[in-house]
């Protein structure tokens, strides 16, 4: 599990969004889980009849909230997706990707050594160009549903001293 965002880092982020599951995913994870425990009890008695909805139903719960758990944070010195910190020296450029352009950068040309952390329900996207030569990452891609800000937010940070 990741924990939620420190007030401390959240408060000297320029930036701070979290890739939260859409609404309708828990009413879908809650059915399919419930139509998966009917199907395990089948009118069945004892255990199978009360277990597969006592195990079934809070882990189809847990899957959305699993999927929405990635924080992306830009603060003084870094850039923050999850687990992972690019520091902002090595930023040559930012570019704000649409739902059109997310598709191209992530399609058939796609760098195979790129770091993406992509969210389907999430339209946009930013790419973070690298100039790093210690790295052989050429760029980053992470779902936003704010391109433009965090994209503003990553140039600002870097030309800060």
């Amino acid at each position: 599990m990741t924990p939620e965002p420190s007030a401390r880092t959240v408060a000297a982020a320029a930036y701070a969004e979290r890739l939260r599951a859409p609404w309708w995913m828990w009413p879908v994870a809650l059915g399919v889980g419930f139509l998966l425990a009917a199907e395990i009890w089948m009118g069945g008695g004892g255990v199978r009849a009360w277990l597969p909805f006592a195990v079934l139903l809070p882990l189809s719960a847990l899957l959305p909230w699993w999927l929405g758990r990635i924080p992306v944070a830009v603060t003084a010195t870094e850039f923050q997706v999850d687990d992972a910190r690019l520091p902002l020296a090595v930023i040559a450029d930012v570019v704000a990707l649409d739902a059109d352009g997310k598709r191209e950068v992530l399609g058939v040309g796609s760098h195979p050594l790129a770091f993406v952390v992509q969210r389907p329900w999430i339209k946009g996207a930013v790419q973070v160009v690298l100039d790093d030569p210690a790295d052989p990452t050429p760029f980053w891609v992470v779902s936003t549903r704010h391109p433009v800000e965090l994209a503003t937010a990553l140039l600002a940070a870097r030309s800060r001293p």
